[in-house]
């Protein structure tokens, strides 16, 4: 158990980008709540996903909008697993891979990071129904992004970085809907 809690701590201590450090990324409530660890089975690709998402996508909002805060971010396939099999907000692994597993490629082979973030200045400021809309369109112009799913709790959204980014936007609000979609996955 302490080999495991010295490399959580080294792991944690890594740097992706000028605002991020892993840490911020491998805490889970499913983890906390169920007691499995959030380790990733390959650590490099973990960082090397983390770093891009950070660079790439997360670091150009907060030039934009200020502090953000991670609400979800690197699951392990374990981790994962478990809450897509109870019920706990989690599409299966095979969804994930290259998304919030960051440690495995995706079925084509592809790497992939992303993280669930709410931006407290945009909160702020979103008063209508559809202000998210305008925050995914600003997304969709500015930004490499993977994929962005918006939640209705907080303005919370999820947004990828992917090496072959398909930049889709779907949405919960009110109910589940595409606003822009991938030709190629319909």
């Amino acid at each position: 158990m302490k080999d495991l809690f010295w490399r959580l701590e080294k792991l944690g201590r890594i740097r992706l980008s000028q605002n991020f450090y892993m840490r911020q990324f491998l805490y889970s409530e499913i983890g906390a709540a169920f007691g499995i660890a959030n380790v990733p089975d390959n650590p490099d690709l973990a960082v090397e996903t983390g770093t891009q998402l950070c660079e790439q996508i997360l670091e150009p909002l907060v030039r934009k909008f200020g502090p953000i805060v991670v609400r979800s971010g690197f699951r392990s396939a374990k981790l994962n697993d478990f809450g897509a099999r109870n019920g706990l907000k989690c599409a299966s692994n095979e969804k994930n891979f290259a998304y919030h597993i960051w440690d495995h490629r995706d079925a084509a082979g592809h790497i992939g990071a992303a993280a669930c973030v709410v931006i407290p200045s945009f909160n702020a400021t979103a008063t209508e129904p559809d202000s998210w809309k305008q925050l995914a369109w600003y997304i969709h112009e500015a930004m490499p992004y993977h994929r962005l799913t918006f939640f209705s709790l907080d303005n919370a959204f999820n947004i990828g970085w992917h090496e072959k980014p398909r930049k889709e936007i779907y949405s919960r609000l009110p109910s589940p809907h595409w606003l822009l979609r991938d030709p190629a996955t319909n």
